[in-house]
């Protein structure tokens, strides 16, 4: 469960970090390339959107958990997709760009995530009538 709560918070930092500190960085370089502003808006939309959603996943991971007490097993498959969603990305991410800022932005938190909501036990089966 800690795991998928460091995950979580994992998430909503770098929904901030990726808006407010990558934006930055990366409208300098465009800038520098003269970029024409309708697309600069466009990418600064899209951009910021991710960080949104970045934020909302992490926020349901962080519910999901604290409440799979009172709704079951059940409640932790959204945070099993959005971890694997975030491997998945992160590993096409890396190498797409031969970067490995994206093992560490986006595989770790993802593989919290997918740890965390990983069955530990079969459902018991239904009472026979």
């Amino acid at each position: 469960m800690i795991l998928g709560y460091l995950g979580g918070l994992l998430l909503v930092v770098s929904s901030a970090t990726h808006s407010l500190l990558g934006w930055r960085n990366l409208s300098i370089s465009l800038a520098q390339t003269r970029a024409p502003a309708d697309l600069v808006t466009g990418l600064a939309i899209g951009w910021y959107f991710a960080g949104v959603a970045m934020f909302t996943f992490g926020c349901i991971v962080i519910w999901e958990l604290a409440n799979v007490g009172r709704r079951g097993a059940l409640a932790l498959w959204p945070v099993m997709l959005i971890g694997v969603v975030y491997v998945a990305f992160g590993v096409w991410a890396r190498l797409i760009s031969n970067l490995d800022f994206f093992l560490l932005a986006f595989v770790f938190p993802g593989a919290l995530l997918v740890v965390a909501a990983w069955p530990t036990r079969t459902p018991s089966a239904p009472p026979i009538a």
